[in-house]
Parts: C-alpha cells; sequence; structure tokens
C-alpha cells in the first residue's frame, strides 16, 4: 500500500498540469488571417464539372383554334302540374263531396339578343279541369297564349318594333249558373276554341330599361276577333264585338303593353303581363284592360307553390270587371 501511494501522487500532479495547460490554451486568441492565410480552397480539390451549353431550336407545332362559339340565344321552360284529390265516407258527420282536380300550366321563352336587333317569342299554355262526385267535369283555366316580337334598337333604351299576338282556348265554356247566381238546370256553352280568338299585329316604340321589364306603345295596332262556332250567338249578345252574322271583325288601336318577368327573390318568381287596347273608332268606354299575374315560390328542387290571377275589363264581353284566381302546389320544373 505505501508503495503505490507515490505513483498515484505522481499521476495527480501531471494531470493537473495538463488541464490547466489545456485551459490557457482555449483562453488564448486566435489570428483568423493568419488561418485564412493558409487555408485550403476545396474547389482546387473537387471533382471537375463539365458543362454543356444549351441549345435552343424553333420548332413549328400545329395548334388548332379553340373552336368557341357565341350564342345570342337564351332559352327558358317551365312546366307545372298540380293534382289535388278528396274523399269523403257517407257518414261523415261536417259532410263533404268527392272531388278530384288537375292543373297544368307550360311557359316557353326564347330571346335572341344581337345588337341592334332583338326577337322574342314567348308561349303561354294553361289548362285545368275538376270533377265533383254527381256533377260533370268543369274547367278551372283555359288559355293559349302566342307573342312575338321583332325590334332593332334606336338608343339604350328605346327599340322600334313589330310585333304578332294569337290568343284563344282549348275546349268549350260553359255558364253554370243563372243571371240571379243560382246553379243552372242545363248549363249553356259560350265560348269555344276560336271563339272568340283573336290576332293582333301592332307597330310601335318599346321602352326597355332593364332585363325584367318593358312597356310597348303601339300606335299602329290591328286586331282581329274571330267567333267561329256560331252556336254561342244566342248565349253571348255582344257576341265579344263581332257582328252578328259574321265570324271576324277587325279594329284600329293603340295598344299598350308592358311586362315584369322578374326574380324577386332566389326562391319566388313574378310574371306579370298588362294590356291595354283603345279602339279609334269607338268611344273610351271600349277601352279593354287585362292582367295576367303569377307568383311562383319554389318548395325545394321539384316541389312550388302557386298563385295565378286575370282581372280584366272589356264590355265587349261583360259590362262589369271579370276575374279569375287559383291557388295551388304541385310539381314545377324550370330548365336552366
Amino acid at each position: 500500500m505505501l508503495k503505490t501511494t507515490p505513483g498515484l501522487f505522481i499521476l495527480l500532479i501531471l494531470g493537473f498540469a495538463f488541464s490547466v495547460k489545456a485551459q490557457k490554451t482555449d483562453s488564448l486568441k486566435t489570428d483568423t488571417n493568419l488561418l485564412n492565410k493558409f487555408r485550403i480552397d476545396p474547389g482546387k480539390n473537387s471533382l471537375p464539372i463539365l458543362y454543356r451549353p444549351i441549345q435552343i431550336n424553333k420548332e413549328l407545332v400545329p395548334v388548332d383554334m379553340l373552336d368557341y362559339k357565341i350564342s345570342y340565344w337564351h332559352k327558358s321552360v317551365i312546366f307545372g302540374l298540380n293534382f289535388s284529390q278528396s274523399a269523403f265516407t257517407g257518414n261523415y258527420s261536417a259532410g263533404g263531396v268527392n272531388a278530384i282536380a288537375l292543373g297544368s300550366n307550360f311557359d316557353f321563352k326564347a330571346e335572341y339578343n344581337k345588337k341592334p336587333m332583338d326577337f322574342t317569342t314567348e308561349t303561354n299554355l294553361l289548362y285545368g279541369i275538376s270533377k265533383n262526385k254527381g256533377q260533370g267535369s268543369r274547367k278551372t283555366n283555359d288559355r293559349i297564349f302566342f307573342d312575338n316580337k321583332l325590334a332593332t334598337q334606336l338608343s339604350k333604351r328605346w327599340f322600334f318594333f313589330g310585333s304578332l299576338t294569337f290568343e284563344s282556348q282549348f275546349t268549350a265554356g260553359y255558364n253554370y249558373t243563372n243571371p240571379d247566381g243560382s246553379n243552372a238546370q242545363n248549363p249553356y256553352m259560350i265560348s269555344n276554341f276560336m271563339s272568340p280568338g283573336y290576332l293582333t299585329e301592332s307597330l310601335g316604340f318599346e321602352y326597355k330599361p332593364n332585363k325584367w321589364f318593358d312597356l310597348r306603345i303601339g300606335t299602329g295596332t290591328a286586331r282581329q276577333t274571330f267567333v267561329l262556332d256560331t252556336t254561342i250567338y244566342h248565349n253571348q249578345p255582344a257576341n265579344y264585338g263581332v257582328p252578328i252574322g259574321h265570324t271576324f271583325y277587325n279594329q284600329l288601336a293603340v295598344q299598350v303593353v308592358a311586362g315584369i318577368d322578374k326574380d324577386l327573390t332566389k326562391t319566388m318568381h313574378l310574371n306579370l303581363r298588362y294590356a291595354l287596347f283603345m279602339p279609334y273608332i269607338q268611344p273610351l268606354a271600349y277601352t279593354s284592360h287585362r292582367i295576367d299575374a303569377t307568383l311562383t315560390a319554389k318548395v325545394n328542387r321539384l316541389m312550388a307553390f302557386t298563385v295565378n290571377g286575370t282581372f280584366l275589363y272589356d264590355k265587349n264581353t261583360s259590362t262589369s270587371i271579370q276575374g279569375t284566381e287559383g291557388i295551388a302546389l304541385g310539381v314545377i320544373y324550370k330548365f336552366p
């Protein structure tokens, strides 16, 4: 044990001396300029890199022109079908009558717009029928309407136009009430296809400030009224303005037509048309007014709630205001 002690002591002293020397060396400042002087550039020892020059040559590649086509047509189609049904047992305490009702409408509109020319065609077809137990089938709606208009632009909002319009109905119409308001025992026919029928030609000026409103002022308008079914003469004393013994009557007049075709909201659409017809050779009392309005509110993609109404004042058909309205919930298809 005594022999090994001096050796260990000597080793400890040598380790301490080396440690002090190492710390003293680390604390010395190093001249970086001197190091950079003797620094070996790694680029001189790196592998050689071969650079190949880039050559760009022109190549003619056949490129076909893109086949873009501009369509000046704007089209829309609306088809609706409404159905209702009710049934009651014979002992139902609240009473009621079994009934079935079916209504349909078809609207087509197409517009060709390439300045300065504008062409618009519109078709509106309505038909409805109902059947109550103990009664025959009865019409609830019936209309045929075609309107075609060709216009040329005069200024930003004014056009000169020519139009051709046709109106009539599909099937015979009957009166089911007596003059006193009671139910008629024997309904009688008062109208039929082309009885009456109207063909109207008009020339004039159109004011169109935006896409959803237009106003036509037809200063040169002619209208032919047709009553081809002579069996309704004794049932319709005025005969829709056609003299008794004739099947058609021509009138010259001023016509004013205003139309609104607008989306009120994302799901609600309004279509309204007002027509005024003022004959040249008749008193102002024979000026006719007609309003057709349809309000459609979509419930979902295929279901819609529809309200439509017609108000008419025409002294050739009645001395008082006429009107009809309908409310329906059914299937509706609109494209696009």
